[in-house]
């Protein structure tokens, strides 16, 4: 239902799932073991993959912007690399979705109130179908700066996604257990 032509493909997109970025993420474990779910169905359904990396002046190239050791990227695998929330805002993700044929996202990762919101939020205006899977993203605690803790975090964005609407595109949440590669939200 994409408003982009011609694209007829889904790809997980795993945003961030990076040493530095979930090393103090709420329920890390569980979020990482639900996105591993994803990778390998994906995989066996020959779903593209596309893994987003992070660097900023925050978050430098070493050790923290490594991919969690629970995940090895395929060779085949595009791996995007961003400097801003949006993973599409001056990167090549435009470009590797293009080449891959899809109009649909299936978006998991890392932190839900900046890069993940800020990447459904871009891709939704790209015209792409984009469906948020509930318990495959996460944030670590930023109430020492006026956000509420991370499990709200994490719901809230949960609820308005599930209600997100939009002319001929459509977005929506799901869980890990209920992801289909070949279904709209």
């Amino acid at each position: 239902m994409t408003t982009i032509e011609n694209r007829p493909n889904t790809a997980l997109l795993v945003v961030d799932m990076q040493n530095g970025v979930v090393e103090a993420a709420h329920e890390r474990d569980a979020i990482v073991a639900n996105v591993g779910v994803l990778v390998d169905k994906a995989r066996l359904e020959h779903v593209p993959v596309v893994w987003v990396q992070h660097f900023d002046k925050e978050l430098a190239r070493g050790s923290g912007d490594r991919i969690v050791p629970e995940f090895t990227p395929g060779d085949a695998e595009p791996l995007v690399e961003k400097n801003y929330g949006d993973a599409f805002e001056a990167t090549t993700l435009e470009t590797v979705l293009s080449g891959l044929g899809v109009g649909r996202l299936v978006v998991v990762g890392a932190q839900t109130d900046a890069c993940i919101r800020s990447t459904l939020h871009g891709a939704f205006v790209r015209g792409y179908d984009a469906t948020l899977v509930s318990d495959a993203h996460t944030t670590d605690d930023k109430t020492a700066w006026g956000a509420p803790p991370p499990a709200q975090v994490i719901a809230h964005t949960n609820l308005y996604w599930t209600y997100q609407d939009a002319p001929g595109r459509t977005a929506g949440t799901v869980e890990t257990k209920d992801v289909d590669f070949g279904s709209t939200a």
